[in-house]
């Protein structure tokens, strides 16, 4: 007879997810995630492997469903700079306030944990890595169109830059630094970049 499932394997991986990403995996046993899912550790194991495989899965979820749709807006969006402070006023947004307030980033939390000893985790954030950087230059490449980076600004050495930003908006908010010092912060790196105002 076929193996049936009690559970709902992506409901459960959600709960694994939120987990992971407020806790680390390091601080996460799996009987946190029985506990929190309701689920054997059996059945967990069975459908997604052990906790290193079940931390992969979340971390795949995460990417999937909050980062990577955050990043083709971005990429896609045709308005140039008033994209990119979108990105980091709703990045501020979300680190620091609503139901996820003072988590970070997951795929940040995992750059500066034990997590990116795992070399599918190292591809994982590099990949993520790179799509951040692509949409922050495609954003700015469009800006360049536009008239609206100062002379000389290169927008694949300033996504690069701008990506770096995002990862310590990402860690400083876990560590409560303030929305509005890290909004200050984000003028103080988009202000050399912009062209001046028109006279």
């Amino acid at each position: 007879m076929p193996d049936i499932k009690h559970f709902d394997p992506d409901a459960a991986l959600e709960t694994a997810v939120r987990l992971f990403w407020r806790r680390g995996m390091a601080s996460t046993g799996i009987q946190d995630v029985v506990t929190a899912t309701g689920v054997n550790r059996s059945s967990l194991y069975s459908t997604f492997g052990d906790k290193q495989a079940l931390y992969r899965a979340a971390l795949r979820r995460y990417l999937e469903h909050r980062s990577q749709p955050v990043l083709r807006r971005l990429a896609e969006d045709a308005r140039g700079l008033p994209a990119v402070t979108e990105f980091f006023t709703g990045l501020i947004a979300a680190r620091c306030s609503g139901e996820y307030a003072r988590w970070g980033c997951m795929v940040s939390n995992a750059h500066a944990g034990t997590e990116n000893g795992d070399p599918e985790v190292r591809a994982l954030l590099d990949q993520h890595h790179q799509q951040l950087r692509d949409a922050l230059h495609a954003a700015l490449t469009t800006a360049g169109k536009r008239g609206q980076l100062a002379p000389g600004v290169d927008p694949a050495s300033s996504a690069g830059l701008l990506a770096l930003l995002a990862y310590g908006v990402n860690l400083r908010s876990r560590a409560g630094a303030d929305a509005d010092a890290l909004t200050e912060t984000v003028k103080s790196a988009l202000t050399p970049i912009s062209s001046p105002p028109a006279p």
